[in-house]
């Protein structure tokens, strides 16, 4: 089992930057694929990127793919989603992910661990 713990959200104006942060407990936190995911008010939650145990691969949204980039230090059990060009549409509750089981698993949501989530707003 991993815990997760978010932090780095806040209030940025379009086109500014912002880097979340995930801190995970546990001496296996390097055998688990970490991804985010974010919801939006009204909305389902949606897959964000994935990065995988190693962090030799990466896989992003479309809509996010080339403004944000995700990245992880094992020997920290942390995972960082840095986002630059950040749009009014960005805003949504950001949630850190786990799942020892690899990437795809962790987009299909098959027994993710998660975290409490950031808040991320973007004002035009």
């Amino acid at each position: 089992q991993v815990l997760l713990v978010e932090s780095g959200g806040g209030l940025v104006q379009t086109g500014g930057s912002l880097r979340l942060s995930c801190a995970g407990s546990g001496r296996t936190f390097s055998s688990y694929a970490m991804g985010w995911f974010r919801q939006a008010p009204g909305k389902g939650r949606e897959f964000v990127a994935v990065i995988h145990w190693s962090g030799s691969d990466t896989y992003y949204s479309d809509s996010v793919k080339g403004r944000f980039t995700i990245s992880r230090d094992n020997a920290k059990n942390t995972v960082f989603l840095r986002m630059n060009s950040l749009k009014p549409e960005d805003t949504a509750v950001y949630y850190c992910a786990a799942n020892v089981r690899g990437g795809l698993a962790l987009r299909a949501d098959k027994d993710n661990y998660w975290g409490q989530g950031t808040q991320v707003t973007v004002t035009s």
